[in-house]
């Protein structure tokens, strides 16, 4: 199928690249099926999440582990059910979501709510992590290393 993106133009993709969330992402419940498209080939630091079903919804996500290594999102008993990981949580990647402006020092990552893919069945939800070192809104700043 092709599909018009915010970011990419017109793209070809297939169904087997989707990835669903049943319960849709919060404020966007009812939009169930995204295609990740990164930034740069072969990695995952930076991507877009294109809804399927609304071509203008996007995210823009990262890789929490880029950003800060000490991350160590746990997933709840309900969260492991729903994903379908209970044996294997190793199968799951977890990306964040950024809230980019004009000005980088005003851009913020959701550490508290990360987006949880079962990466083989391609499942995914966005939890929320009973951590209080996790906020919703982290600036990016933080983050960066002064001179980088």
């Amino acid at each position: 199928m092709e599909i018009n993106t915010q970011y990419f133009g017109k793209i070809s993709c297939s169904e087997e690249e989707f990835i669903h969330f049943s319960d849709g992402l919060f404020g966007f419940t009812d939009l169930k099926n995204y295609v990740p498209l990164a930034f740069q080939d072969n990695s995952d630091t930076l991507i877009c999440l294109q809804s399927v079903e609304d071509l203008g919804v996007s995210f823009i996500l990262m890789n929490p582990f880029q950003l800060y290594a000490d991350y160590v999102p746990v997933l709840s008993e309900e969260d492991k059910r729903l994903l379908n990981v209970f044996n294997n949580e190793e199968a799951v990647s977890y990306y964040v979501i950024c809230v980019i402006h004009d000005s980088m020092d005003d851009s913020t990552v959701n550490l508290k709510c990360p987006i949880a893919v079962n990466t083989e069945n391609r499942e995914a939800r966005q939890v929320i992590l009973d951590n209080p070192l996790y906020k919703f809104r982290h600036p990016i700043r933080d983050f960066v290393k002064k001179g980088d």
